[in-house]
């Protein structure tokens, strides 16, 4: 006899746990940098088009995979056509290798956390402050078994007790943190440059480039191709609707991409005294820049300790859904129960995560093609693994099982309302956009072009 398959409570809970999902690190620490060098308005601008247009296209196909198939990545592909079964086993691979990098970062942002409720703000803008932290391999691994630990703990709850709890917790707490912040920095002297530069578009600065980056950025802002939105998918009850559920998703997560916006560029720029080029991408931006923005504000432990309470709950609810898709597909493909399958999986994970967490101390001199092994981590499945996977789903919609069978899947609840834009995109424009980001974020991982 089957067992019963565990499932979301209604569309809110979707949501929530999607949107959780969807908002990660990227939002944080990557859209504030892209946005301020590619000029601001024009960027966000492009940014919002394509979320409502590329995105919404993928995230439907995925979640209606999900949905259709009642099945975890590893298992959905094979169910709706068996010959397009490698396709789920590349979107089970995905979050193998960013949970264990994923966690470690998480451990990054727990250190951070407790050095400014303890009164840390002023050490934690040393210029040696971040370097001193990954030399010393045993406190990035106790943030990174704490990080790890709650993740578990969370997903030993199950799916409505555990991640969508959680997630209906940390979320609305993440928006009124982040509002806080953002109404802080924009009253700082001098943020209102940096408020008209990310607001009001200049289209001097649009170009191929800026559009490239957008694209990027939104693909991974998203959670795309990485398995998530199918297992979650396969967790939204048959009377919800999918259309309406992604188009909050896509509005919750612009919301705080606009957001992580405006709490950072007008506070750099008040910093800076107007200089876009201070804003920095990735670690550097989170570990290093904004401590020393805090450290030049009143109140800057409160400040800082907010802000990374905030990082702490956009990194916690997506790592969540990393270790939710592999749990659901070792449950689903091997019949294992869940509580073993999340010790399992917790446990390797853990493991593994040893390698990206002493490469910057123990295992310094293990480079890979030049990358540390954490940002080669992040390269094969981000640059390359990633895109590929969305372009075979693109690829298994069109020829594999057909647009009809999503199109159906989304027609459960009624009316397809962007049924011509989903069919134009999935067929002809997503494939194109998908290896456009493929060529360009492999060209700049290797510094061959520059985004």
């Amino acid at each position: 006899m089957e067992k019963k398959r565990n499932t979301f409570s209604g569309g809110l809970g979707f949501v929530l746990a999607a949107a959780g999902s969807a908002v990660g690190l990227g939002n944080i620490w990557r859209f504030p940098y892209l946005a301020a060098k590619h000029g601001g308005g024009i960027f966000l601008l492009v940014y919002i088009i394509l979320v409502f247009t590329f995105g919404y296209t993928l995230m439907i196909a995925e979640n209606a995979i999900g949905r259709s198939s009642g099945k975890s990545p590893l298992d959905a592909f094979a169910k709706l056509n068996k010959k397009w079964a490698f396709v789920g086993v590349i979107s089970t691979v995905i979050p193998c290798i960013i949970l264990p990098y994923y966690d470690v970062i998480g451990g990054w942002v727990l250190k951070y956390l407790l050095a400014y409720l303890t009164g840390g703000a002023e050490a934690a803008a040393g210029d040696s402050y971040f370097a001193d932290m990954l030399a010393h391999p045993w406190i990035v691994l106790a943030g990174q078994t704490v990080f790890t630990l709650f993740n578990v703990l969370v997903l030993l709850r199950g799916v409505q007790k555990g991640v969508e709890r959680v997630s209906t917790i940390l979320m609305p707490v993440l928006v009124v943190l982040a509002i806080g912040i953002s109404v802080y920095s924009v009253t700082l002297p001098g943020a209102m440059a940096g408020v008209k530069y990310f607001f009001i578009p200049d289209f001097s600065h649009f170009s191929i480039s800026s559009v490239l980056a957008a694209m990027g950025q939104m693909f991974y802002s998203l959670s795309l191709a990485m398995g998530i939105m199918i297992a979650y998918g396969s967790y939204l009850p048959k009377d919800s609707s999918l259309e309406k559920n992604v188009g909050k998703i896509e509005l919750f997560d612009t919301f705080i991409a606009v957001i992580a916006g405006l709490m950072i560029i007008p506070a750099v720029f008040a910093f800076s005294g107007g200089d876009s080029s201070a804003l920095n991408s990735g670690p550097g931006l989170m570990f290093q820049t904004l401590p020393k923005v805090f450290a030049s504000m009143p109140l800057s432990n409160v400040i800082g300790a907010a802000f990374f309470f905030l990082v702490f709950a956009a990194a916690i609810t997506s790592s969540m859904s990393i270790m939710e898709t592999i749990v659901a597909s070792v449950c689903d493909h091997f019949g294992t129960e869940r509580k073993k399958a999340v010790l399992i999986v917790g446990i390797l994970s853990w493991l593994v995560s040893f390698l990206p967490s002493l490469g910057y101390s123990v295992l310094s001199g293990g480079k890979i093609f030049g990358f540390d092994i954490l940002d080669f981590m992040d390269f094969i499945t981000n640059a390359v693994l990633m895109p590929i996977c969305s372009l075979l789903i693109c690829l298994f919609v069109t020829y594999g099982i057909g647009v009809k069978v999503i199109e159906k899947e989304v027609c459960v609840t009624g009316e397809f309302k962007r049924k011509k834009l989903f069919e134009i995109m999935i067929k002809y424009v997503a494939p194109v956009f998908v290896c456009a980001i493929l060529i360009s974020s492999v060209l700049e991982s290797f510094g061959i072009i520059t985004l």
